[in-house]
């Protein structure tokens, strides 16, 4: 599968402008991971495009990754591409056993951390958010009070990245360098 039928499977299903562009931030930032462990981005980023594709058909987290699994096998979607997308469920933890699927998990919550940084600055522009903005908030529990900060930390963790010198400036600057495709950028 190419990024081309991803994104048609992800226009198909998934209606919301936000939900869409969290699965945008989430791709960029698998694209960076890939990168940063010299591994293919191509790869890395189609698991983080459609990892969310059946929230919308399937919004509780007994269903969702699990019954869009079916979708993804007729759509052509490879098993080791599935296996890594259920992987980021709470069903999923036993099976975050590579670096791909701890990195889609790792940044899922946070693309959405760094999305409300964004929305809550006077320019809405994520390149005016920096790592000290995140960290400022990062204890404020009524700020992004959705954000599971816990799976922030054990992702970064079960990567074998530092937190605050490799995990939020990567996905950050990943964001950053898509400011427009994710409507961030002050417009």
């Amino acid at each position: 599968m190419n990024r081309a039928e991803a994104w048609d499977i992800v226009c198909e299903f998934v209606q919301s402008d936000s939900l869409r562009k969290h699965m945008l931030a989430v791709e960029f930032a698998m694209r960076a991971y890939a990168e940063h462990f010299g591994e293919d981005p191509d790869s890395w980023g189609l698991v983080g495009l459609l990892h969310d594709f059946d929230w919308e058909i399937h919004p509780t987290l007994d269903q969702h990754p699990m019954d869009g699994a079916p979708i993804l096998r007729q759509r052509g979607v490879s098993e080791e591409d599935i296996r890594t997308i259920l992987s980021h469920g709470p069903l999923g933890e036993s099976d975050r056993t590579t670096r791909r699927d701890k990195a889609l998990f790792a940044v899922d919550e946070l693309t959405g951390l760094i999305t409300a940084a964004a929305l809550v600055r006077p320019t809405r522009d994520v390149r005016d958010v920096e790592v000290k903005s995140i960290t400022k908030r990062w204890g404020e529990k009524r700020f992004a009070a959705g954000v599971k900060r816990e799976e922030i930390e054990s992702g970064a963790v079960a990567l074998g990245v530092d937190l605050w010198e490799v995990h939020v400036p990567l996905v950050l600057k990943a964001m950053q360098d898509h400011a427009a495709e994710l409507g961030l950028d002050g417009r």
